[in-house]
């Protein structure tokens, strides 16, 4: 099994940073890239700060989990 990467051994320089468009016109919110086979994700307020890493497997985990409603509990 291949080591994932860490954010600092991709090449993010490239990326196509993008957001959901429900988001409102504020810089509060995530952005997500396709980078080199991974999901890259960082803040829109702080474009060179730290980022995060996912596999295709843990976003699409992830994502389902939003969408079954599986961290509801985190917003009350």
């Amino acid at each position: 099994m291949t080591q994932k990467p860490s954010p600092d051994d991709l090449d993010i320089s490239q990326a196509l940073w993008r957001k959901s468009r429900r988001s409102g016109g504020d810089s509060s919110c995530v952005e997500v890239a396709l980078v080199q086979g991974y999901i890259a994700v960082r803040d829109s307020k702080n474009p060179h700060g730290p980022k995060l890493v996912f596999t295709h497997d843990e976003w699409t985990a992830f994502t389902s989990g939003v969408k079954a409603g599986e961290f509801d509990d985190l917003l009350a």
